[in-house]
């Protein structure tokens, strides 16, 4: 499995396919929420897309990294495709994803909407809530801050 850090102009088209599929798995089908996965966040010069395949270069995790105010960036989008899931990668993609925040926004404080059942995984990676627990597109998210 190789991992990856690339700016959407980056992405070649097959790449970028794969990786909107992935999301759209996940995101739409399996957790059942109509709502516009792709944004202009994707494109933004300032995103970074994390991710990693495996040998038959099939998605394995993602996330994106991004400006999300001044002084202030995200994590989203956070996903371990199914059949990966329970290899402890998404540890893994959230070491990486901070990686990207420390090479190219050291001085930022990093948040995360996080989806509100996995708060303890983010709470053992130093984030700390930031937010009451509120519904988005059906799903109890809580926001949360690198403490």
């Amino acid at each position: 499995m190789k991992w990856y850090v690339k700016k959407f102009s980056e992405l070649d088209t097959l790449t970028f396919f794969k990786l909107a599929k992935a999301r759209v798995d996940v995101f739409v089908v399996e957790q059942e929420c109509a709502y516009p996965e792709l944004d202009e966040v994707d494109i933004l010069k300032e995103t970074r897309h994390i991710y990693c395949l495996n040998g038959d270069g099939e998605v394995v995790a993602y996330s994106r990294c991004y400006l999300k105010k001044s002084q202030v960036t995200a994590i989203g989008r956070v996903i371990i495709t199914e059949p990966n899931r329970g290899k402890g990668l998404a540890l893994k993609l959230m070491n990486e994803s901070l990686n990207v925040h420390k090479s190219f926004w050291p001085d930022f404080k990093v948040q995360l909407s996080a989806q509100t059942h996995l708060t303890p995984f983010y709470e053992k990676l130093g984030f700390k809530a930031i937010s009451d627990t509120y519904l988005e597109d059906g799903i109890p998210h809580t926001d949360m801050e690198l403490a």
